[in-house]
């Protein structure tokens, strides 16, 4: 099994914890549509790509 340096995705809460939630809040968040998630089966996991979208957004300013 690849390390996590390797792997290209995040399971919910390893995503959570990056961003600083508890596990509870990371499944909600994911409920919520506002982490993006890959669902394989019963199985979620968040893009390592999509975790680094959504900090480089976070800084910018949306239009109106």
């Amino acid at each position: 099994m690849p390390s996590n340096e390797e792997s290209l995705v995040y399971s919910v809460p390893q995503a959570g914890r990056l961003l600083g939630l508890s596990r509870v809040t990371s499944y909600e968040m994911v409920k919520q549509g506002k982490i993006p998630v890959l669902r394989f089966n019963k199985r979620m996991v968040v893009p390592k790509c999509a975790i680094a979208e959504m900090l480089e957004s976070a800084g910018k300013a949306k239009e109106i």
